[in-house]
Order: structure tokens, then C-alpha cells, then sequence
């Protein structure tokens, strides 16, 4: 993950995974306002499981990458067999990238074993919970250095972190809680949006910020500066940076849910008309037959009368 690469499509991932679930959930409490339960994940329409089927694919990459692709060797180990240390970070990132592969592998076994949606939903959460608490930890103990730039940079990614694993945590007591799950779904893909910043700001040589340079230690590429005074001021624009982007991302996301809650009420109001006016359009029909039902019986009372008089006669 210590690369471009390593940070771009592992982010462009969440990010993908964070607008689905915006998407869908603000779909589901415009049609369901009052019945609103939110979901830990979403069935697409033609394959079901292909949001969980995109994840498990992502993180076999993302793997294969850290332990096998990546390395020079093609294989993480030592020649003894030990994990040198300049491959510790490659396990760390692999691990986080196992656990949501869990998450995604039992979320199908649940959908189709547990009976129950609320204990199906409840044990999926618990399990998303654990995925983000997993890699809200590794980063926090990461191996690497990331005291200079690139400790500024992660550290802003864990407090995004820590806000899906609590709202992660929160939706399995909460489960109709919109605003909850809204900023469940906002912060995923805030996390994505992150991760890819860090990959361009971070390996790209022209966003290098004045004072500092690209260094190869112990294996993957690093940001240092000459002095502290440098250090400082690199910090100082990764937080201007981050504030730039929770606004803009703030601001797109509420713009978002304003158009679809307007265009997605107009889509059930436009529903109800119909099923109001098929109704009415029944109801005509049922009063229509009756009409002829009684017609029919008058006619025949005054047939079987008529038959009655032509006999006495």
C-alpha cells in the first residue's frame, strides 16, 4: 500500500462502496420514511452479491499485491523463513484487507442461512465493526514511520476511520436510524477520497510540499524535510488540505441527498397517483357490474311476473 498504486485503488474502492450505500440509502428512506430500516449492504439488481463480490475481489488483490506481487523476491519471507522488517508494513495492510474479505465471505453466508433480518443485519455490522476497528488499529500501530508527512496524513485517515467504525457500531442498536447510517455511508467514502489524495499528494514529486523530498528507505519511497521549520509548514497544508475536502465532500453529499429526496419523492407520489387511479378505475368497474348485476335481476323478476300473469290467464 506504501505507494500511489497501493493507496489509489484500494481507495477508489471505498469510495465506490461509500456513494453505493449513500445512494441507496437515501433511495430507501424516501420511499420508506416511516418503515425505514437501514441495511449493511445492498442488493444490485441484476447480481445480488455483486457489492460483496466486489470487495472479496478487491482485497484478494490488494493480498496478492502486499504479499506476493509486490515484493522483489515475489514472496514476503526471509530466506530463513522470518518476516524481514521492511515487509512488515506488506502484512499489516494484508491483514486489514483479510478482514473485510471476512466481512464480505459471511455477509453471503448469513443472507442465505440466518432467517432472521435483524439478527442477519445485527451479526453483519458486528462484523463491518470489526473490519474498520481492525484497520483503525493497524494504522494507529503501523511499523512504519509515520511521524513526518505521512503520519499527518494517516492520522486524519484514522479519525475518518474511527467515524465508520462507531457508526458502524451504532447501526446494530439503531437500526432505523437514517442519520446514522447516512453518515455511516458519508464517511466510507470520505475514507476512499482520503486514500487517494494520500497516493497522488504523497508519491507524486510535483505535490511535494517546498522543503521536503521523496526518499527510498527500507524499501518503499518516504517524504522528508530538510529542517523542522519545512516539516511544520508540509503539516500545516495537509490540514488546510483536509479541511478543503471534508468541506467539499460535506457540501456535495447534502447537495446529493436534497436532489434525490426531490426527484425520488416526485417517483412515489407519481406511483401513488397510479395505484390511486387503478382504485378508482376498479371501483368503477365493481359499482359498473353491480349496476348490470341488478339490472339483469330486475329484468328478470318482470320476466318471471309477466310468465306468471300469461298462466293465470
Amino acid at each position: 500500500m506504501g505507494s500511489l498504486i497501493g493507496h489509489v485503488i484500494p481507495g477508489f474502492g471505498f469510495f465506490l462502496i461509500g456513494i453505493w450505500h449513500l445512494l441507496n440509502q437515501i433511495k430507501l428512506h424516501a420511499f420508506h420514511p416511516k418503515s425505514y430500516t437501514s441495511l449493511p449492504w445492498f442488493p444490485a439488481p441484476k447480481i445480488r452479491y455483486a457489492e460483496l463480490f466486489v470487495i472479496m475481489f478487491g482485497t484478494l488483490l490488494s493480498i496478492s499485491m502486499e504479499l506476493f506481487i509486490g515484493p522483489s523476491k515475489h514472496q514476503p519471507f526471509d530466506s530463513d523463513g522470518t518476516i524481514p522488517s521492511y515487509h512488515l508494513h506488506n502484512f499489516e495492510h494484508a491483514n486489514i484487507s483479510l478482514t473485510f474479505f471476512v466481512y464480505a465471505s459471511f455477509s453471503i453466508l448469513f443472507d442465505k442461512i440466518i432467517p432472521s433480518t435483524l439478527a442477519q443485519n445485527g451479526l453483519t455490522l458486528f462484523l463491518g465493526a470489526v473490519a474498520f476497528g481492525q484497520e483503525l488499529l493497524l494504522f494507529h500501530l503501523h511499523s512504519t514511520d509515520h511521524m513526518g508527512v505521512e503520519g499527518q496524513y494517516h492520522w486524519l485517515l484514522q479519525v475518518v476511520i474511527f467515524s465508520s467504525f462507531v457508526t458502524t457500531l451504532l447501526g446494530i442498536p439503531f437500526p432505523k436510524s437514517f442519520l446514522n447510517s447516512f453518515v455511516r455511508s458519508y464517511s466510507i467514502m470520505f475514507q476512499g477520497i482520503w486514500m487517494m489524495v494520500i497516493g497522488i499528494m504523497l508519491w507524486t514529486p510535483e505535490f511535494i510540499a517546498k522543503g521536503c523530498f521523496i526518499n527510498f528507505e527500507e524499501g518503499h519511497k518516504v517524504v522528508r524535510c530538510h529542517n523542522k521549520e519545512a516539516l511544520e509548514r508540509a503539516k500545516s497544508l495537509v490540514n488546510i488540505q483536509f479541511s478543503w475536502y471534508l468541506v467539499g465532500i460535506t457540501v456535495f453529499t447534502l447537495s446529493l441527498y436534497l436532489v434525490l429526496v426531490n426527484f425520488f419523492r416526485e417517483n412515489v407520489e407519481y406511483f401513488s397517483l397510479i395505484s390511486k387511479f387503478h382504485e378508482e378505475e376498479d371501483l368503477f368497474e365493481d359499482v359498473e357490474a353491480q349496476k348490470k348485476r341488478l339490472v339483469n335481476h330486475i329484468g328478470e323478476q318482470k320476466r318471471f311476473v309477466e310468465m306468471g300473469k300469461r298462466e293465470n290467464n
